[in-house]
């Protein structure tokens, strides 16, 4: 099995068309260090995630600055909202600079935020002082997430 970029699930390289039966599925995914497994009480099969296992679809705000709340849909119908526990990260492609923004939605396992939704949440966007540097980041969860340096906004 394998879980593509975009959430697709597919099974001997066919997608599983019945969203059921992926919300299923994602319900005993595991993440034990970098691998992934399907886990029953009598079985534990290895998985493959190209690159998050789960994608996050939607989400809503509430509150602005300091107490905004930011709660992530995944397209498996997992919601989280971001947090000390749930925390959001952006990884950038190191050639291209392009960032891949992910929210923990639960054990170990994160969703890639959809570029909708980044886009939306590049608009609740504040800068914050860390260390002595301004980032851009977003609030959740009384919690700062830098996004990027304040001083390579466009």
């Amino acid at each position: 099995m394998r879980i593509a970029r975009d959430g697709t699930w597919f099974y001997q390289g066919t997608p599983i068309g019945r969203p059921g039966l992926v919300k299923l599925f994602s319900s005993i995914l595991r993440k034990d260090g970098a691998d992934y497994f399907l886990v029953t009480p009598v079985e534990k099969v290895g998985i493959t995630v190209d690159d998050a296992p789960f994608v996050a679809v939607d989400f809503e705000a509430e509150g602005t600055g300091e107490d905004q709340n930011l709660t992530f849909e995944t397209h498996v119908g997992d919601t989280v909202t971001a947090g000390p526990e749930a925390p959001i990260r952006v990884e950038r492609d190191p050639e291209t600079g392009e960032p891949s923004p992910y929210v923990l939605v639960r054990a170990n396992l994160e969703a890639l935020i959809d570029r909708k939704s980044f886009y939306r949440l590049v608009d609740l966007g504040a800068h914050h002082i860390i260390e002595g540097n301004s980032w851009f980041g977003l609030w959740s969860g009384g919690e700062f997430f830098p996004i990027l340096p304040s001083g390579e906004l466009g």
